[in-house]
């Protein structure tokens, strides 16, 4: 076997591992770069692998940075399988349409205000690559080994991450690699701990928090506490969440906090991202991925108003009082919370809380180092709002 790094190095996105054995050219995850221009640039970049000669691509999990790259694959040529597993499918059965809708929306929104450099601004791949794409995947049920070719075979293990999460274990004559992808949390509150993975003879890890240690404090009281300041400021709350995981952890934690009588119980609670809306639904299907029992799984659809209609969203903007928002995108990079940031910022009784990772070169992250105005469609716009972070939400394991 071969291997060689196409992306995830010097930088945490754009995950893409090309191995080569005697007789299958294969790509384990096929993942966009995000963060700042100079990275995001590299997604227009040609591979330096023939899309037409890759026999297959494997998946760890559904985030876009680790799938997003896929339709643009297809689109220069690819035509094998994508395997992964189940609930990874069916993620990406959401994600996939939703990065390419983002990036035609983008393309279209610069055109139309002629903020981009381009004349005219295209995207990098449309609605229509994706649905080509999204007929590749091809499910894999956990922990069976799938024969590949006569001496190649693959495994998938659950690793905590997020629904669907795998590491991949390839085997060829003889020889055991293994690739983490995104690794889970061992305590998380919704996802069951990684499996054990006993032996391999190279193997490939991620390391988005291995200089660092998860701080101890309680999310739950933290949250509790920006929640409380904030209505007693009679301001909204706006969180950018990433539609899968992040935002079902948000609500579930929301909804333990008004049991209890910790927060106001009547705190009206929106989730606006209809992607993450469609995620929710998944955890039903997908319940032996999780930890919740299907009275829990429905607290999730039930704690929210869920917003889908781009009119409903924009009158959240011109609601006075407490309130909190859940919206995506989780670093403030686009979709409807951006639309959020540039009506609600600007007001000091509001507050803006990050509940993730934030890659160089985001809003989330800019805001984060203090940032007193961001970029939105070509405007600056001034923040005012209380800035917090909850940084031990985090779905990836530290460095312990």
């Amino acid at each position: 076997m071969k291997l060689q790094f196409l992306g995830a190095t010097g930088t945490v996105t754009g995950s893409k591992y090309y191995l080569s054995t005697s007789q299958k050219n294969i790509l384990i995850d096929c993942g966009l770069f995000q963060g700042v221009k100079q990275l995001r640039q590299k997604n227009w970049e040609a591979l330096p692998v023939d899309p037409k000669q890759l026999d297959m691509v494997i998946l760890t999990h559904a985030h876009i940075d680790h799938t997003g790259y896929l339709p643009l694959l297809v689109k220069n040529g690819f035509s094998g399988k994508v395997f992964c597993s189940a609930a990874t499918m069916d993620l990406c059965k959401i994600l996939l349409p939703d990065s390419a809708h983002l990036q035609e929306e983008e393309a279209a929104y610069a055109n139309k205000r002629g903020f981009s450099k381009h004349k005219p601004a295209l995207p990098l791949y449309t609605q229509e690559d994706a649905e080509t794409a999204l007929k590749l995947l091809y499910p894999v049920a956990f922990n069976q080994e799938v024969m590949l070719d006569e001496d190649l075979s693959l495994t998938l293990y659950p690793n905590g991450h997020i629904l669907g999460s795998a590491f991949v274990q390839l085997r060829h004559q003889h020889k055991t690699i293994v690739f983490s992808g995104d690794i889970g949390r061992p305590n998380d509150l919704l996802m069951y701990p990684p499996a054990q993975i006993k032996r391999a003879d190279y193997l490939i890890l991620e390391s988005t928090y291995g200089n660092r240690t998860h701080t101890p404090e309680d999310p739950k009281q933290k949250l509790k506490r920006i929640i409380n300041e904030t209505v007693r400021r009679h301001g909204a709350m706006i969180v950018p969440v990433f539609a899968v995981g992040r935002a079902q952890e948000l609500l579930y934690y929301i909804h333990l906090l008004k049991a209890s009588g910790e927060i106001p119980a009547d705190i009206p609670v929106y989730l606006n991202s209809p992607m993450a809306v469609e995620a929710t639904h998944l955890y039903q299907r997908h319940h032996q991925l999780h930890r919740l029992n299907h009275a829990e799984t429905e607290v999730l659809l039930h704690t929210a108003h869920m917003v889908s209609s781009i009119e409903e969203s924009k009158r959240l903007n011109n609601l006075n009082g407490p309130m909190i928002i859940l919206s995506a995108s989780g670093m403030a990079s686009g979709g409807r919370v951006v639309h959020h940031l540039k009506a609600l910022a600007p007001n000091p009784n509001n507050t803006v809380l990050f509940v993730g990772f934030q890659a160089a070169g985001t809003r989330g992250y800019a805001m984060l180092d203090g940032a007193s105005t961001i970029k939105i469609h070509g405007e600056y716009v001034p923040v005012r709002a209380h800035v917090e972070y909850i940084s031990n939400l985090s779905a990836h394991a530290d460095q312990r």
